[in-house]
C-alpha cells in the first residue's frame, strides 16, 4: 500500500502534472473567483515553467549535477577495475509486455540502454552472470523477466541470466541482490542520473558495487543552435529526471528500511555463491 501511495503522490509531484495542476487552479481562479491577480500568477507561472524546463540549456544544467562523475562509460570512471567479476547487476526501469513485439520494444525509456550496457559488460567479463531486477507492476510478467528476455535475444545464454522479480524499488533491489552475491564485488548498471542514489543504497548494506553508468542524458556537443532555445518535450524529460531523483532522495531519507536482515538460519550468501 505504501509503495502505491508513493507512486501516485510522486507522479502528481512530477513537473508536468504539477504545473498543469497549478495552471488549472489559475484558470479556475480567473473564471470563477474575484482573485484575478492570483489566477494570473498561477497561470503565468505554469506556462513559463513549462517552456523554460523544456529548454536544453536549462534542463541539462539541472541534470548535470545529478549525473556528475557518471557521465562517462564504466572503463573511464573506475581507476582500478575489479578482476574476475562474477555478477553484473542491471536495475529495472520502465517496461511493458507484448509477446508479438520484438523483445527490445518491451523496454521503455531508460531500460533498454541499461540492458544493452549490461550485455556489453557481460561480454567483456567471461564467466559472469547478469542479474536483472524489477517487479511485475500491473503486468503478467516482471521487468526483470522482460530484461532477461532481451539479453537472451542478444545472445546471452539463459543460464547466465538471473531475474529477481520481487523488488519494487532500489532499496528492495539492494536487499534481494545481497541474497545472491553477498559482499562480493560486482558491477552495478543503471542510468547515470540514478547511480549516485543507487550506489549509496547498496554500499549502506556493506556491499561492493562498481558503478557502470548507462543512458547518459546530458548533451555536451553535437546539438544544433536552434535546438537549444526552442522548448522540447525531449529536454523537458531531462528536467523531469533531475526532479525525479531529487524526490527519490527525499523519500529515501524519510522512508524506513522495510527490508529485513538476512536470516541467520539460511545459508550465507557466500556459501550460496560457492555452491
Amino acid at each position: 500500500m505504501l509503495f502505491f501511495l508513493k507512486k501516485y503522490i510522486g507522479s502528481l509531484l512530477m513537473p508536468l502534472p504539477l504545473l498543469l495542476i497549478i495552471g488549472f487552479i489559475g484558470l479556475i481562479l480567473l473564471w470563477f473567483t474575484r482573485w484575478q491577480r492570483c489566477g494570473k500568477t498561477f497561470t503565468s507561472l505554469s506556462l513559463i515553467l513549462l517552456a523554460v524546463l523544456g529548454l536544453q540549456p536549462v534542463s541539462d544544467s539541472l541534470l548535470a549535477p545529478v549525473e556528475g562523475q557518471y557521465n562517462k562509460r564504466y572503463e573511464l570512471i573506475t581507476e582500478t577495475p575489479p578482476q574476475n567479476i562474477q555478477y553484473i547487476v542491471v536495475l529495472g526501469g520502465g517496461f511493458t509486455y507484448n509477446p508479438d513485439w520484438s523483445p527490445s520494444s518491451n523496454l521503455l525509456n531508460n531500460s533498454l540502454p541499461r540492458v544493452t550496457e549490461g550485455v556489453r559488460l557481460y561480454l567483456k567479463h567471461s564467466g559472469s552472470k547478469l542479474i536483472f531486477t524489477g517487479g511485475k507492476a500491473s503486468s503478467t510478467i516482471s521487468s526483470a523477466e522482460v530484461a532477461a528476455q532481451v539479453a537472451q535475444s542478444l545472445g546471452v545464454p539463459a543460464q547466465d541470466t538471473i531475474p529477481l522479480t520481487e523488488p519494487k524499488d532500489t532499496q528492495e533491489e539492494a536487499f534481494e541482490v545481497e541474497k545472491i552475491i553477498g559482499k562480493s564485488p560486482f558491477l552495478l548498471v543503471t542510468s547515470a542520473n540514478h547511480l549516485p542514489r543507487a550506489i549509496t543504497m547498496f554500499t549502506d548494506r556493506g556491499m561492493q558495487p562498481f558503478p557502470a553508468p548507462a543512458n547518459q542524458l546530458v548533451i555536451t556537443s553535437g546539438i544544433n543552435p536552434w535546438e537549444k532555445y526552442i522548448p522540447s518535450a525531449y529536454y523537458f524529460g531531462h528536467s523531469e529526471r533531475a526532479w525525479y531523483e531529487f524526490l527519490g532522495t527525499i523519500w529515501w531519507h524519510l522512508k524506513p528500511d522495510n527490508t529485513q536482515s538476512i536470516d541467520s538460519s539460511l545459508p550465507t550468501p557466500e556459501a550460496t555463491v560457492a555452491e
